[in-house]
């Protein structure tokens, strides 16, 4: 089995000695080396690998951030000289923990580590597929409306009812979603277009290029804005008009 990996660090010198390591791993194939989370984001949310080699102490994006947004069937491997992150990393479920300088035995270590844990998940799944009996054919149900979502976020799957989401913000290469009763939005790394391919069209829509929301939650528009609470959501003139025929069929006003 060849595992294919990546490595994310500010500093070269680390870059450059764990792809020496992986070069020399008969079972690790090296996809790529960035110097920071922020330029692998657009590359790993497309093309995600088995193992993932990344600092925790980086700019902008740290390696505990960026591990709660990454695809979560990516195993991870930090790689800091800092010991106090340690007790974080098991949280968001790496595989390892190594402390900088690090050794090719120690590396190898770890390495094996995420082979074995690969050869157990596919010979699980093998075993599954052999005792599998084929479903019997039933009538194809009637399509309903769906009442609620699974988001990827953290490592685990969330269902969100639709009812209690307000809107959603697209960032780049995640979005968040803000939910009734939530302190804090829930971070996913998708696409804003697959998001709204995912919302019924009837309860969600577009007001601009990076918001959508939901219109049963709206209480207020002030000045072209959507007010919730105290954050202010613009309406674009690429999707005004089509909010604009929402607000006529709901308003009494001439």
């Amino acid at each position: 089995m060849i595992l294919t990996c990546a490595i994310i660090d500010d500093e070269p010198l680390a870059i450059s000695l764990l792809e020496s390591y992986v070069n020399k791993t008969p079972f690790l194939r090296l996809a790529g080396k960035y110097n920071s989370a922020i330029n692998a984001l657009p590359v790993l949310s497309k093309e995600p690998v088995d193992l993932l080699l990344l600092d925790i102490q980086m700019p902008e994006l740290n390696g505990m951030e960026f591990s709660r947004i990454l695809e979560a069937d990516t195993r991870i491997i930090f790689t800091t000289a800092f010991s106090q992150y340690a007790l974080d990393s098991y949280k968001v479920n790496a595989l390892d923990y190594l402390l900088k300088p690090i050794s090719y035995p120690d590396f190898l270590k770890s390495a094996n580590k995420a082979l074995q844990w690969y050869e157990l998940l596919r010979n699980n799944i093998s075993a599954q597929d052999t005792t599998a009996t084929p479903p019997s054919p039933t009538p194809a149900p009637e399509k309903k409306e769906i009442e609620s979502i699974f988001i990827k976020t953290e490592y685990k799957l969330m269902q969100i009812e639709l009812r209690k989401i307000l809107y959603i913000e697209g960032l780049k290469d995640y979005v968040k979603i803000f939910v009734e009763d939530e302190p804090r939005p829930i971070l996913s790394l998708m696409s804003m277009k697959n998001l709204e391919d995912m919302l019924p069209a009837s309860r969600f829509i577009r007001v601009h290029r990076s918001f959508i929301v939901q219109p049963e939650k709206i209480k207020v528009i002030e000045r072209n804005r959507i007010v919730f609470g105290k954050e202010y959501i613009p309406i674009s003139d690429n999707y005004k008009q089509k909010f604009m025929e929402f607000l006529a069929s709901r308003s009494l006003l001439p």
